[in-house]
This record gives structure tokens, sequence and C-alpha cells, in this order.
């Protein structure tokens, strides 16, 4: 292993905060990676790690030369590419919802790996927040306002959004003609992974946006229980146009309020601002823009 991939091993076990985990994330052993950590500091002259029973942590010396390898190594990558036609390699880790991947970016996926043969992608899928660093993560495709600035954001587009619910639910409750007419209604409550907390309904009267929080007898935090609660006649859902129009077209689900929509959803990628200069990054994120300008969100 020479000082370039020691650096990198380096980094992934600051980013992982496990010896284990960056030895699984680079296929290697875990003594090859506890004894090219002693050879790096070795060679630095400084302790760079503090071990616990649970957690690997930088030193002050460990976080200042973990900043320097990310600058080298990004460095490194992009010289690379230039001589090897600016052909990426190596494994990319996405994240993305599972309802956004099978929709938009698997039907088109041959396209980008045929184009980046020596690309190999590791695609997670959740609703919960992805800490990219320390799960390794490259990227994140995710729908909502971002708050986290140390993250860089590629905005993807605007998401339309629905209220519907079931025809059974309707004919039990009826159909309301305003945000008003609400009372004795109930949702599906989502609980939000940034806030922990249940997200009132939205919905656009005139100029104003107008939030109203619903009963809810049946909470969830996964999105496609949501919808399948929705179909069964448990309440009030609001999800993206793409995810709800199947249903509608086929009459399981009905739009209730279309004269009162919520507000459009930005969607973004996001990537850490350590990965800026990745060729790996670059190219899924010029192809993710690609892929989500040309779709119907």
């Amino acid at each position: 292993m020479d000082r370039l991939d020691r650096m990198q091993l380096f980094t992934r076990i600051v980013e992982r905060g496990s010896f284990a985990a960056a030895a699984s994330d680079l296929g290697l052993a875990r003594s090859t990676v506890t004894e090219a950590v002693k050879q790096l500091e070795d060679d630095v002259g400084a302790r760079l790690l503090e071990r616990t029973t649970r957690h690997v942590t930088p030193t002050l010396d460990g976080q200042a030369f973990y900043q320097r390898c990310l600058a080298i190594l990004a460095e490194v990558d992009e010289a690379e590419s230039i001589f090897r036609d600016a052909q990426p390699r190596g494994l990319l880790r996405v994240d993305a919802h599972g309802f956004l991947t099978r929709t938009f970016l698997l039907p088109r996926l041959d396209e980008f790996l045929d184009r980046y043969p020596l690309l190999d992608l590791q695609i997670g899928q959740g609703d919960r927040l992805v800490d990219l660093v320390r799960e390794g993560v490259d990227c994140v495709i995710r729908a909502g306002e971002i708050t986290d600035s140390g993250l860089i954001m590629r905005r993807l587009g605007t998401i339309t959004e629905l209220t519907c619910a079931s025809p059974a639910y309707i004919e039990k409750h009826g159909m309301p003609q305003s945000p008003d007419a609400l009372d004795g209604h109930a949702a599906v409550g989502f609980i939000s992974s940034r806030t922990g907390q249940i997200m009132p309904l939205e919905f656009t009267v005139g100029n104003e946006v107008r939030y109203v929080t619903l009963p809810s007898r049946l909470t969830v935090n996964n999105s496609d229980t949501m919808v399948d609660l929705a179909r069964r006649g448990y309440g009030l859902v609001q999800a993206p146009r793409h995810r709800l129009q199947p249903d509608i077209d086929r009459g399981v689900l009905v739009q209730v309020l279309a004269d009162f929509p919520p507000s459009p959803t930005p969607l973004s990628a996001l990537y850490p601002q350590n990965r800026q200069l990745s060729p790996r990054v670059r190219v899924f994120i010029d192809w993710v823009v690609k892929v989500f300008a040309e779709a119907e969100l």
C-alpha cells in the first residue's frame, strides 16, 4: 500500500468513524488497515486517531491532516482523469428515495453505466436523512428545503404535489370544497425525519400557503406506507404527483382540493464539500440534472 492509498484509507476511517467500516468499504483486511495507519502515523510523526471501544475520532493533528488529504486526493483524482480520457473510475455511493430511484433513475441507468464503464454504483434508498460524511455517501437526492450549510446543493427541479384520498374515504367523510371545510376529516400522519414531528397538510389559498394539522390515528415515517394507508381509506395524504397519478388513473385514489394545491417541493442533489472536485460525483450530478430536466415532475 503506497502513501496515497494510506491517505485514502485514513480519510475513509475518519468519515466512517470505524476501522472495520473503512476496511469493508475498501475491501481490506482489518490487520492491513491497522498496519497502514501505524505506518502513516510513523510517516507523519504524529498521532492521528483516537481509538475507543466504539468510535475512532481524529486528533487535532489528525483533523488537520484529514483536510490536507482531502485536497491532495481530489487534486490527484482530477489530474489522473485528464490523462485517461476523463473516464472516472471506482465506487460511487449515492442515496435517493426508492420511488424516485425506481421512477426516474433506473429506467435510464444503462445510459449512465454505458457511458462510464469504469464506475461502480452503490444505491441506498430511504426517507431518512443521511449523514453523508459519516456514512461514506458521495451524493444524495432529496426533496424539500435544505438547511445543511455544510453541503453543496445542485437544484434538480420542483415537484408538483397533490392531495388525495380513497373513494371509500370520500364516500364516508364527504368531498371538502375548501381547506376551511376540513372539520371531521383525518390525515395519514407523516413524521418528518428532520423534525421528528407530524408534517401538517399544506394548501395554497390565493397568494398564501396555509398549514392544516388534521387528526391522525395512524402515523408513519415511510412514504410508501403512507400512500398505501391512503389507498385503504385511512385519511388524506399529500405526495408528489408522479407518485399519486397512477392510482388516480386507476380510480384507487381521487384528488382532493385541486384548486388549493400544496406548494411545489424543490428537488436537489447534495454532496459534501470535499467531493466537489471528484470526477465520479461530477459526472453523476451532470447526468442526474439531465434526467430530471427531461422528466415530468
